[in-house]
C-alpha cells in the first residue's frame, strides 16, 4: 500500500530533456525527504539529487549540477526531476526514494525507507 511510482523515463537524444515524476500512494509525501538515485549496468547506485520535506533545501551530484532540477508539489503528492542537456553518461535506471526519518535533504541511500521500481532513462543518438 505504501508505494512510490516513477514515470517519465524513455529514450532521448543527447542534449534533450526529460521530466521524471515520483508519485506516492498510501502515505503523505510531504512529510518526507525525497531522493533521486540512479544505477547504470556494472556500477554502484549513486545519489543524483535530494529535497527536504518542505522543498526548501536541495542537493545535487556534481555530475548533474546546472542540468537537473528537483522539485516537489506536496499538494499533488509528487516529486519531479527535470533533466536537461542530457548526456549518454546519464543513461541509467532512475529511482526515487522517501525517508520517513529525515525531513532535511539527505544524500545517502541507506537513509531511505521506501523505493520506487525505477524508470529507465537512455540517452543515445
Amino acid at each position: 500500500q505504501l508505494q512510490l511510482v516513477e514515470s517519465g523515463g524513455g529514450l532521448v537524444q543527447p542534449g534533450g530533456s526529460l521530466r521524471l515524476s515520483c508519485a506516492a500512494s498510501g502515505f503523505t509525501l510531504g512529510y518526507d525527504a525525497i531522493g533521486w538515485f540512479r544505477q547504470a549496468p556494472g556500477k554502484e547506485r549513486e545519489g543524483v539529487s535530494c529535497i527536504s520535506s518542505s522543498g526548501g533545501s536541495t542537493n545535487y551530484a556534481d555530475s548533474v549540477k546546472g542540468r537537473f532540477t528537483i522539485s516537489r508539489d506536496n499538494a499533488k503528492n509528487t516529486v519531479y526531476l527535470q533533466m536537461n542537456s542530457l548526456k549518454p553518461e546519464d543513461t541509467a535506471i532512475y529511482y526515487c526514494a522517501a525517508s520517513k526519518l529525515f525531513r532535511l535533504c539527505v544524500f545517502n541511500a541507506g537513509e531511505y525507507d521506501y523505493w520506487g521500481r525505477g524508470t529507465q532513462v537512455t540517452v543515445s543518438s
